[in-house]
């Protein structure tokens, strides 16, 4: 789960991580007030999920409380267009009034799992401001890697270690360190996924802050965490997810022609990947876990063809504890019930396996029976040729 970058600097204070002063606005008056708070001059930022803001005009400076109005007025309700939100953009439906401070350095830091060594590990690049993607692939000389042992946490030597390799100097490098830690005890005990910081800000009078700041959470923990689970803004996920979740649905909309539903994360990300050998583009991740119901396989192809790009429909599942009778049942309750246009493949194996291929084959419904997963592949991606 991802929260707004208001959100985040709430957290963040409540570490005694420095971030500049704000407050969200609930209209153009009272961005007016805030702005006059601020001593007359503020920057007005879009809260969407999704980076490049600035560069999508989402992150302007205004110079005094009536370009504040004005600046609200223009943001509040735009769809604003990142490089990640892709041509259809976001709606904005939050926007957040921030203190201006004088800015001497931009620095990069992150925080993130680490799936080669299964550790959180930081990473640290004089480059602020920039994508980290850009500095990686240009410049990967500038950023710093440190990993984390979990048994005995981010030790005082290597908080030091990226405050030397930030560059940090004097009373900035002590501020630094002590943000380094409080960063990394937020992290854990929250249970996050990534924090990332960029840009980390030096200003003029040697404090460390953060200009900006992106949290994600593991979406597993997040029943030990009432407090963040609070932040969710369902505005910004798509619609069909929201949806998936009610049901205990594992789902991610992508952006082929080819539904899918699957039991188990691997066996969903293989069938992805050997529609996408045969030609084709999966339009989902769908998993409906091993102990799925009847209900929940109905759900899932309702859910699938809410998406109006599916051109067929992929079912593939390994029944262990999931029995594919079961499955067959859920499909074909489905398909009489939502009333399904678009061509199904469907391939089972494991338990109840022959159940399951009689009941598809007694259904009457022109469901399409594959031998095994290169088999259902081919048909499904010939099946919209």
């Amino acid at each position: 789960m991802n929260i707004h970058e208001y959100q985040a600097k709430e957290l963040l204070r409540q570490y005694k991580v420095a971030t500049p002063d704000g407050k969200v606005a609930q209209d153009a008056e009272e961005a007016r007030m805030i702005t006059k708070e601020f001593g007359g001059a503020s920057v007005v930022k879009a809260q969407i999920h999704a980076g490049g803001r600035g560069k999508g005009g989402g992150v302007k400076f205004a110079t005094d409380p009536d370009k504040a109005v004005e600046l609200f007025k223009a943001m509040l309700g735009m769809q604003l267009v990142t490089k990640q939100t892709g041509a259809e953009g976001r709606k904005v439906r939050t926007v957040f009034i921030s203190k201006p401070i004088d800015i001497a350095r931009e620095l990069y830091l992150s925080f993130l799992v680490d799936r080669a060594s299964s550790r959180v590990t930081i990473l640290a690049s004089t480059e602020g401001g920039v994508e980290i993607e850009e500095v990686a692939e240009k410049t990967p000389e500038k950023i710093v890697k440190v990993a984390v042992d979990p048994a005995l946490g981010l030790c005082g030597f290597q908080a030091r270690q990226v405050a030397f390799a930030l560059g940090l100097e004097g009373d900035a490098f002590k501020k630094g360190v002590v943000f380094l830690q409080n960063l990394y005890k937020l992290f854990v005990e929250k249970d996050c996924s990534m924090v990332e910081i960029n840009p980390l800000v030096v200003t003029k009078d040697g404090d460390v802050t953060a200009l900006d700041a992106k949290i994600g959470f593991d979406d597993n923990a997040l029943f030990r965490h009432p407090d963040v689970l609070a932040f969710r803004d369902l505005n910004e996920e798509a619609e069909e997810e929201v949806e998936a979740s009610k049901f205990n649905l594992n789902f991610i909309k992508l952006d082929g022609q080819i539904g899918c539903m699957v039991n188990g994360a691997g066996l969903a990300m293989g069938t992805m990947d050997i529609i996408k050998y045969h030609g084709g583009s999966p339009a989902n991740f769908l998993d409906v876990g091993g102990g799925a119901t009847e209900d929940a396989v109905k759900n899932a192809f309702r859910i699938i063809l809410q998406d109006p790009a599916v051109k067929a429909v992929l079912v593939n599942i390994f029944g262990g504890i999931m029995r594919c009778d079961v499955v067959a049942a859920g499909i074909v309750n489905a398909a009489k019930e939502i009333g399904i246009k678009v061509p199904v493949v469907v391939r089972l194996e494991g338990t109840n396996v022959e159940e399951g291929k009689k009941i598809l084959a007694d259904s009457g419904l022109n469901l399409i029976v594959a031998k095994d997963l290169k088999d259902a592949a081919e048909k499904v991606v010939a099946s919209i040729s």
